[in-house]
């Protein structure tokens, strides 16, 4: 008889920390002491958080996050390449420190893209600017080289699962039936002991996993009036979503692509990733993040800014 194989389980990562943030080796704590500037760019009447790396005029990279996630994902590695370049990272409507909508569409995450990379500067260089994208965010990316790939140097769509689109419209449909409003968790260090990686991983780097988390809580008045905190996500984001034309998206991309996927990504298979080079424009590159699984900066922080840092050029 067949047998099933059960997924691995993986704890919180954060659960033994209790809430004290974890060590962290010097290159870390360097990157994070390199704060961004903060601000908002306003798009539909949403606003936007935006960090920024850099100057303005050198050659510019936005880096999106995929979902659940917010701009924060990639405080650690854009320092790693702001030399030289305008790094820019956002947070999509509905997540981070963005404003929510009352529907949301991969195609409006495009513009929300686009306005950001006009109001931040990437385009004040001589060069058109690269846009790399994570995961779910990486559909986003798909409909923006699309619709303006004229205005990209390049799209690097990271371990982004473009599944044959039963999958997809039934993960869609899955989604909107088991909606529920947000957790409050009493404290913040128990949320962050509840923390825990979608889809499920392990974590060599529990100190990645205390920012991406700690910075995406946020503290509100609970039930009964007392402090709680709860993820910066709006939980109906998905109730009324468009997904748009992922593989019309991507095999009409105006610029280059570049595919990339972790090497032990359990998410995006080789087959799935197969799937994706028979969409993509003839001749698009595959590049493979090693000893990495889905969540490439949290498994591969520096090698992956090392790979960004090829595709991009700088000043």
């Amino acid at each position: 008889m067949a047998q099933h194989k059960h997924p691995p389980h993986f704890p919180p990562p954060l659960a033994a920390f209790g809430g004290v943030v974890p060590e962290a080796p010097a290159w870390f704590n360097e990157a994070m002491a390199d704060g961004p500037e903060r601000f908002s760019v306003t798009v539909q009447g949403a606003p936007i958080e935006t960090l920024a790396w850099g100057q303005r005029g050198d050659p510019g990279l936005l880096l999106l996050h995929g979902n659940g996630a917010h701009a924060d994902w990639f405080s650690f590695v854009a320092p790693q390449l702001k030399a030289g370049r305008r790094v820019v990272a956002m947070s999509f409507s509905g997540m981070g420190g963005s404003g929510w909508r009352t529907q949301y569409s991969v195609a409006q995450w495009a513009d929300e893209a686009l306005a950001v990379a006009e109001a931040a500067g990437l385009f004040d260089a001589p060069v058109l600017p690269t846009v790399a994208a994570h995961s779910f965010g990486g559909f986003a990316l798909m409909n923006l080289a699309f619709r303006h790939g004229e205005r990209l140097a390049r799209a690097i769509i990271m371990d982004t699962p473009l599944r044959p689109p039963p999958g997809i419209d039934g993960r869609r449909r899955h989604r909107a039936e088991n909606l529920r409003s947000a957790r409050v968790y009493d404290s913040e260090a128990e949320a962050l002991m509840r923390f825990r990686f979608l889809p499920p991983q392990g974590c060599g780097h529990p100190y990645v996993a205390d920012v991406i988390a700690r910075r995406g809580l946020k503290q509100v008045v609970g039930p009964q009036g007392r402090p709680g905190w709860v993820w910066r996500f709006d939980p109906f984001l998905f109730r009324h979503f468009d997904f748009g034309r992922p593989y019309r998206d991507l095999k009409q991309a105006h610029c280059p692509v570049t595919l990339v996927r972790g090497g032990r990504s359990r998410l995006v298979t080789p087959e799935l990733m197969a799937h994706a080079v028979a969409l993509a424009p003839p001749g698009t590159p595959v590049l493979e993040l090693v000893d990495a699984d889905h969540h490439l900066m949290v498994d591969q922080p520096q090698a992956l800014a090392g790979l960004l840092d090829g595709l991009v050029p700088r000043a």
